[in-house]
């Protein structure tokens, strides 16, 4: 390797481990930053892939609406889960295929964000079942809040896309962006969640 390459190397390693020194809350959500941009990239590969594949189950033509809470501006029931069956139009639709490709995604995606998280970003040494069901539970909740809000972005932007770019491209590009958005709104609510969950001091406090 070229001496020079080696030593920007060198003085990259010096200036984060200086960072770390002086600013260690700022070098953790750096860490955190990066792994979470890595696990949402690897979110938009696999979700479209996931959703392709049971594009070709009976998957697709099976209606998944859940958890009615109020209505839409037309008067039609809001759903938290609004996954209905056949083509998507407008956002909706995709049925259970859909939700599958979605709900697996960001479960593989959470599976091995936990462990980059625990292991990488706060080094923590907490108990790996206990942080491992205080995890599930904060997902489980925050997917459920996401879905929810979904309401309010999803059929505009699936609408505008597939307008402008015709329902093949517009749909996978919607796709896309909504899986971001999702990703965006876990990312803001899982550092302060994680700080806690992965809190050494608490964990040696108990015992």
């Amino acid at each position: 390797m070229d001496d020079s390459i080696v030593k920007q190397q060198r003085a990259i390693v010096r200036k984060w481990n200086g960072l770390k020194d002086k600013h260690p809350a700022i070098a953790q959500f750096l860490v955190f930053f990066i792994i979470s941009n890595g696990v949402t990239v690897l979110q938009m590969i696999m979700m479209p892939l996931l959703k392709y594949i049971f594009g070709f189950t009976p998957l697709v033509s099976t209606n998944f609406q859940i958890w009615p809470v109020g209505q839409n501006l037309d008067g039609s029931a809001y759903y938290i889960f609004d996954y209905g069956s056949g083509a998507i139009a407008g956002g909706g639709g995709g049925g259970l295929a859909y939700f599958l490709a979605v709900e697996i995604t960001l479960f593989i995606a959470q599976v091995i964000n936990f462990f980059l998280q625990r292991n990488v970003t706060f080094k923590s040494k907490t108990g790996i079942g206990k942080a491992a069901f205080w995890y599930f539970v904060a997902w489980l909740l925050i997917s459920v809040g996401a879905s929810a809000m979904q309401g309010l972005y999803k059929t505009p932007i699936y609408t505008f896309l597939m307008g402008a770019f015709g329902t093949s491209l517009g749909t996978a590009l919607a796709d896309i962006v909504t899986m971001f958005i999702n990703c965006i709104i876990s990312f803001w609510v899982f550092f302060p969640i994680l700080k806690i969950i992965f809190n050494e001091k608490s964990e040696e406090k108990a015992r």
